[in-house]
């Protein structure tokens, strides 16, 4: 369950892509070509938008649905195709898995208590959760589990090889036994010193919320955060491996003895695992609402707000925030979250001001790669320049 290589890497790779320009498609001939759906033309460049969704579905996704945003001027673009036993067109208004996007909304939820008093960021963990963490760790703010700076070890899944996962992906894995397996490890770092960034952290602070409110991390978050951004189809799936109502299927490249590809249905998923750290289900329309309604201020108040703006100083490397992490490129700051679960990948990104904003969602065929999906490269290159 670590994920900071990933995420560090996808990061990396978005910037060294738009300095370097845009990457060849590769070809997936032996499957159908459909149409893309465009709507709106004001403000980003929409032969490049559209560039960049040619082709689908190839080796790297089977679909992409895509939302250019901000006061700039609005594209909304999709390809691809909802399954690729059918063949139909993909649904532009489908639900996927957000992954740790969901991270965005965890980190709102707390910063909305603490807006309301109920959590004070300076404060241990510890006094609100005594007992979940050992002896071995020195007191760990909220702030710093926010910010990736606690030095909590990350949690143990069902392995780390897709094969591994795959076969328990009907299975229930807590957050509770998550968290108990990275507190046995001890800790990675004294608290405040470095940033890594971990699952880990989100799950205590799933925690954390139903410990403060009594209630359970969905009903709160939808209750903060859902609800006053106007997010009316996303959701948390809990245990439930299904995606309900209009969706993509999601495919996983699995290479077979034969030195053949084989495209394995990974749509069904039990997500329990990774929860307020990345089980989120929401759409491109709910994710841009999301950023929009964060960023002008509607959801979390000024004061708490700029934790989303605030990168912990004194530590080498560090690009994350509360739920946000930083990015330079042509002069511009852009504050992105990216997530991505087998068969999806997500990204939201906006200027501060924003002036732009995008949400992608990508069917990748290698969403847990080491490197960036090239198709979600094409369009961060179309729509960021």
């Amino acid at each position: 369950m670590r994920t900071r290589r990933r995420t560090t890497v996808l990061t990396a790779s978005l910037v060294l892509a738009l300095a370097a320009g845009p990457l060849a498609a590769p070809a997936f001939a032996a499957s159908p070509s459909p149409s893309t759906a465009v709507r709106g033309t004001a403000g980003p460049d929409a032969e490049a938008l559209r560039a960049a969704l040619a082709g689908l579905p190839d080796a790297d996704a089977t679909a992409a649905l895509v939302r250019v945003g901000g006061t700039d001027g609005s594209w909304r673009g999709s390809a691809g195709v909802h399954d690729l036993e059918s063949g139909a067109a993909a649904d532009p208004d489908a639900r996927f898995r957000a992954g740790s996007t969901t991270k965005v909304v965890t980190a709102a939820t707390v910063l909305r208590l603490a807006a309301q008093g109920e959590v004070d960021l300076d404060t241990p963990v510890q006094r609100y959760l005594p007992g979940l963490l050992t002896e071995a760790f020195e007191p760990i703010s909220v702030r710093q589990l926010l910010n990736h700076t606690s030095g909590i070890q990350a949690g143990d899944g069902f392995g780390d090889a897709f094969e591994d996962q795959y076969a328990h992906r009907f299975d229930t894995l807590t957050p509770r036994q998550v968290v108990a397996s990275a507190v046995a490890k001890g800790p990675e770092f004294q608290p405040g010193t470095q940033q890594d960034y971990l699952n880990i952290n989100y799950t205590i602070l799933g925690l954390l919320i139903e410990k403060v409110t009594g209630h359970s991390y969905a009903s709160e978050a939808a209750r903060l955060v859902l609800r006053p951004a106007g997010m009316r189809d996303t959701y948390f799936p809990g245990t439930d491996p299904r995606i309900l109502g209009p969706h993509n299927h999601g495919y996983q490249a699995v290479q077979q003895a034969d030195s053949t590809t084989k495209f394995v249905d990974v749509t069904d998923w039990n997500q329990a695992d990774r929860w307020a750290a990345g089980d989120m289900i929401s759409t491109t329309a709910d994710l841009e609402r999301l950023i929009t309604a964060l960023f002008r201020g509607r959801i979390v108040p000024g004061p708490q707000l700029q934790e989303m703006f605030t990168v912990p100083a004194g530590i080498e490397g560090a690009s994350y925030s509360a739920g946000l992490q930083r990015f330079e490129y042509g002069g511009k700051v852009y504050w992105l979250k990216s997530g991505a679960r087998y068969g999806y990948s997500a990204v939201v990104v906006a200027t501060r001001d924003l002036s732009r904003t995008l949400v992608y969602s990508v069917n990748s065929t290698d969403a847990k790669g080491e490197s960036m999906n090239a198709v979600a490269m094409r369009i961060a290159l179309a729509a960021l320049k």
